[in-house]
């Protein structure tokens, strides 16, 4: 296959066949396509799209360039929620072991951050010893033993889609409609699940920026989950201010510490309430109770400690990682918040370093901000509208003109 042809083939607007997409996945995958040309195709993808039979044979592609899991006979249903990113969202750290207090399994195989969208995996590191990187053999040890792991892709599952992953976080296609689809749909068909809940998100922080698009996307990424026989169902849900009242990866996970010992915000408790009514037999009274009476609490503590975590902290992460400045962003008059641009919040995020800007880049776990307004609420003079968290004063200074922007009181 010659490579440089298909970039200009997608390039011109043609459709790849099945054969050229099935050859050039297995070929990136055992690196014999450089990135710099698997970068030019992604962008091509970007402007040009695919057709829904190209995006079907790419996701089914990148899920057959590893494993795909398998169960003993008779093992419980497998059910999973997916989110197409957003700023603040943490649900999956709360939805998962929520869902396993049921008798399925909850085998969930996650993201790192991309673009402004925060990574579940990310979060999850920053629990001291926590493992994100099991094995097909450790991971199935676990649903058997707990009913629940998180990881993200391996070199035996999904290795196309990690590769892929890492390399549009960094090129400017990161909203791309097919490619985020493939992206979803690869993981989540490898885990070769019963049921699925996708959490589709439009507005300012999302990749999706108008609730058209994200229609348009759901049916897609359901269409494809339909066609390999798991039942897929979505929500729609608006991200134009931040979910929850933290953005940050210890800064979120203490946040879902809170909702899992019975407290937290209610927009982001109800949202995860909605997501596991989709997939979940159990009544939306008993989800809510099992968040209230510690129910779910144990589980999240027996997955930490099932993963090489150290759950005695998890409780007190932000002693763990405290950033050596935190300082109050307070509204400069009396009114109501109006606007707090999920964006800007997510691109200052980024740069304060609780993101990546380049595919090397550490993640600095402390950073963030917290204690977020909601758009509605009232503020006095001077009041704080959230606490930035940070690394430096400088970081704070290269931040300002973004929140400046972000924020409307009124």
């Amino acid at each position: 296959m010659h490579f440089p042809a298909l970039i200009e083939k997608k390039r011109d607007g043609h459709a790849l066949t099945t054969k050229e997409i099935k050859s050039l996945v297995e070929d990136f995958v055992i690196g014999d396509i450089p990135d710099y040309q698997m970068s030019a195709l992604a962008m091509a993808v970007f402007f040009r799209g695919m057709t829904s039979a190209e995006t079907h044979h790419l996701t089914e592609a990148m899920m057959r360039s590893g494993r795909v899991l398998r169960y003993p006979e008779g093992s419980p249903p497998k059910i999973d929620e997916h989110s197409t990113g957003g700023v603040g969202d943490k649900v999956s750290l709360v939805l998962a072991p929520l869902l396993a207090c049921d008798e399925v399994w909850v085998p969930m195989i996650s993201d790192r951050g991309i673009g402004i969208t925060g990574g579940t995996l990310d979060k999850l590191e920053s629990i001291p010893g926590f493992n994100v990187n099991l094995d097909a053999k450790r991971a199935l040890k676990q649903l058997e033993k707990i009913g629940v792991f998180m990881m993200g892709e391996t070199e035996d599952i999904c290795p196309a889609d990690k590769k892929l992953y890492a390399l549009r976080d960094v090129t400017g296609t990161v909203p791309s409609q097919p490619l985020i689809a493939a992206s979803i749909m690869s993981k989540k068909l490898a885990e070769n699940l019963d049921r699925l809940v996708l959490d589709v998100k439009f507005g300012s922080g999302a990749f999706m920026k108008t609730k058209e698009e994200a229609q348009q996307l759901a049916e897609a990424m359901k269409s494809v989950g339909e066609s390999m026989k798991v039942k897929t169902s979505y929500l729609l849900t608006p991200m134009d201010e931040p979910l929850g009242r933290a953005v940050g990866n210890a800064l979120e996970v203490a946040e879902c510490v809170e909702i899992l010992q019975g407290g937290g915000p209610p927009d982001l408790i109800k949202l995860i309430v909605d997501l596991a009514e989709k997939v979940s037999e159990a009544p939306r009274a008993q989800l809510e109770k099992r968040l209230q009476d510690g129910t779910a609490w144990k589980k999240f503590v027996s997955l930490v400690y099932a993963q090489d975590g150290d759950a005695t902290v998890v409780e007190k992460i932000l002693e763990q990682h405290r950033a050596p400045i935190i300082q109050p962003w307070s509204a400069k008059s009396a009114g109501t918040v109006k606007k707090l641009d999920a964006e800007l919040i997510g691109r200052a995020s980024v740069m304060l370093g609780a993101g990546r800007q380049r595919a090397d880049d550490s993640i600095d776990f402390a950073v963030g901000f917290s204690g977020i307004k909601k758009v509605g609420e009232h503020v006095e003079a001077d009041e704080p509208l959230f606490m930035i968290h940070a690394r430096n004063e400088r970081s704070i200074v290269n931040v300002t003109p973004l929140l400046e922007k972000a924020v409307e009181v009124g």
